[in-house]
This record gives C-alpha cells, structure tokens and sequence, in this order.
C-alpha cells in the first residue's frame, strides 16, 4: 500500500482475510472518531459528519456502515476516495422515535486498499420536554454575496425554570437573537438566524449553542445548514496528477463554469512548475475549459499547487489544488 509523501507515514499492512479493527492506517483518515450532540430537544435535527481524507495513492472504498443502536442512523456520502479526495460518514440522532440518554458505535468497513474497520461514537440526550421547530435552521441554498435569515421556535415544558440568556457560534458568519414568546405554562423563545452576505461558498453545517440558566440544559444545540452558492464554480474541485517521473509533463483538463457569461482576468499558480494553456480570455462564455500542465521537478516526493482564477463576475476567487508525487 503506497501512501503520499505529503502526509504522516503509515505502516504497511499484510493483506487480511477479514476485516480488522482499529487498524491505524484506516482510523488515521479520520479528523476524530467521536461526537456527543449534548442535550437536544425531542425532534430536532441533530447530525454529524465525520469526515475522512485519503493520503494513499490507492483508491479508498469503503464497503459499508452499520450502526449498533436504532438511536443513530448512518449514511456514507462518497464509498470510493481517490487520491487526496474527501468524504463522509453522516450520523444522524433520530430524535423523532428515542427519549432518554442515548448512544451508537458506528462501524465502518473498508475494502480497499485493505480490509479494515474502524468504530465511531455518538452520543446525546433526547429530552421530551424540548421542542425545537422546524427541526434546523435550514437556510437553503443562497447565493454568494447574498444575506439569509430563518426563524426557529423553542419551547419548554419542564419543571425547571428555563431562560436562555445567549447564543453560542464558532462561524463568524452567522448571527442569532432570541426573542421571548411563550405564555404561563411554558418557556418559549423564537430564536432569529442570519447568515451574512460576506459568508464563503460551499456547505454550512454548524450548531448554534443557546446557553440557558437550566441546570439539565446548560446549552441547547440546534442545527444550522445551508449552501452558500459561487458565482464561478470549478471542475474537478481537486485534480491528482499521478505518480511521475523526474521531468516528466503531464496535462489536465479543468472547466470554470458561472451563472452567467464571464471572462477570465487571470490564471496564476501559487509556485513554479505548472503552466497553461491560457492565462486570460477576451471572449465571455458561461464555461471555459482550461488545459493545466503540470511538470515534475528533480526533487522527490508529494508535490502540491494551488491554482487561483480571477474572473470578471464574482470578488471570490475559485481555487483548485492540484497534487502530484515525484518517484525517487
């Protein structure tokens, strides 16, 4: 099993009739191995994507993932991993149908390059007298450049008192308040979330942490998701050029693709090496293709370039990493 120079070393492993546990090389893909949700209301949404990264030149295949309790459904977003690609494992806390503490193992088994498994852990506390509704504060997609907003109810019926006094986020993208509506009988709050218009494209998956004066639910974590979209999209997103000889040249393909017709103001590579077959356009069309040659310095070993296009539509720059490893 060959692995790129890039990364931290992994031992070779013998060839296994079954899969086996806990073998490094596979646990090491992973950015962590556990998750605890906290305490989360009866319905709301609670996921998680553990994520894992392929250094190893081989494909990476993962086979299946099961879960050990009903509590937790497991999704696997992308089985295959080439070179350098990324996917997840999806842990989704089925709040709906389970009360109480709760808690799943997640195995995941692996094919190729070897037969492997690794475990993964949630876990939570589902109460029955936390509603959040909708279940996230689902954003949608928007476009870049462009603010959302989304309202979310919260409400308590518990014998503790219950105020929330703020709100916890590590994306400094997103705002949120809360709003007292609830009557004698119960604690209520409409909880305000919006996304600013200088947010990044791609994916948003964060919990906003309502901190409360409850001793049982000392912060409340509800989901916000969302797709920022860009004006300028690239493909592929990553681009591995294979394993190559000292002096050896090699030429992709990548597509920029917009919303709308655009030009190309420039096209630079953050160091020496890669080379194109344009570095600039004068016609606007809503894609353009762009060869991209990479060729291999005398040194040995994992090489990365980072190529960034400069367009006439869009303040956000797309970039794309491209990867090689030079043989000895």
């Amino acid at each position: 099993m060959r692995f790129a120079p890039l990364l931290v070393s992994l031992c070779f492993w013998g060839a296994a009739a079954a899969p086996s546990l806990g073998q490094p090389w596979a646990e090491g893909m992973f950015e962590t191995t556990r998750h605890d949700f906290g305490s989360v209301g009866r319905g709301a949404k609670a996921e998680f994507a553990f994520k894992l990264t392929n250094p190893f030149i081989e494909d990476v295949e993962i086979s299946s993932a099961t879960t050990s309790c009903g509590c937790t459904s497991v999704e696997v977003q992308k089985r295959v991993l080439k070179t350098y690609e990324s996917g997840t494992i999806l842990a989704k806390f089925n709040t709906h149908l389970f009360l109480g503490k709760r808690g799943a193992t997640i195995t995941v088994d692996f094919s190729r390059p070897q037969c492997a498994s690794v475990r993964l852990r949630v876990d939570g506390y589902i109460h029955n007298d936390l509603i959040v509704s909708p279940s996230s504060a689902d954003l949608g997609t928007v476009d870049h450049g462009t603010p959302a907003e989304r309202r979310v109810n919260v409400r308590y019926a518990g014998r503790q008192n219950l105020q929330i006094v703020g709100v916890k986020t590590a994306n400094p993208h997103l705002k949120a308040r809360v709003v007292p509506s609830g009557g004698v009988q119960r604690a209520g709050y409409e909880l305000v979330v919006q996304l600013d218009d200088q947010a990044p494209s791609g994916y948003i998956r964060d919990s906003l942490l309502l901190v409360t004066t409850n001793t049982q639910l000392r912060e409340i974590p509800v989901l916000v998701e969302g797709l920022v979209v860009p004006d300028v999209t690239l493909t592929p997103g990553a681009l591995f050029l294979g394993v190559l000889k000292p002096g050896e040249s090699v030429t992709k393909n990548i597509v920029v693709r917009g919303k709308r017709p655009f030009v190309i103001k420039s096209i630079k590579a953050d160091q020496d090496g890669v080379s194109f077959a344009m570095t600039a356009t004068s016609t606007a069309k809503q894609f353009h293709v762009v060869p991209v040659t990479f060729t291999a310095g005398d040194e040995p070993g994992a090489l990365v370039r980072r190529v960034t296009i400069e367009t006439d539509v869009s303040s956000e720059m797309p970039q794309l990493c491209s990867y090689a490893v030079v043989q000895p």
